[in-house]
């Protein structure tokens, strides 16, 4: 992934921004909000590391497309938490975060919760 940049091109030249950049302000947001119990790797990710397939962010995919900065989480929820509530503060936060500090106003955020974890 660090091979794939979100490109803005200005009047003054380019700024290119990693997507690990993102990928590490999502996994920092995320792991700030109450109710959620962590990141969930997509279905299949864990077979693919199994067999020795290297998944670069657990969880969380970037992409670029018509200007617009798309970010899908996929999250797990605590147990006796609204799972739409958290899964909408997520998206706040991550807009908030994501339009903060990259500047590009234009952004998406897609939450899909796979599971609730329970207290052990």
């Amino acid at each position: 992934m660090a091979d794939n940049y979100i490109t803005c091109q200005e009047e003054k030249g380019s700024i290119h921004i990693s997507e690990d950049v993102i990928v590490s302000l999502v996994k920092s947001t995320v792991s700030e909000i109450e109710g959620v119990s962590g990141l969930s790797n997509a279905a299949g990710a864990e077979l693919a590391e199994l067999i020795g397939i290297k998944t670069v962010s657990k969880g969380i995919k970037v992409s670029f497309e018509d200007e617009t900065i798309i970010i899908d989480v996929i999250i797990n929820v605590s147990y006796g938490c609204s799972i739409v509530s958290v899964a909408r503060e997520v998206q706040e936060k991550l807009l908030s975060t994501v339009q903060s500090v990259t500047g590009f106003e234009k952004a998406k955020v897609n939450v899909h919760v796979a599971g609730i974890s329970f207290e052990k």
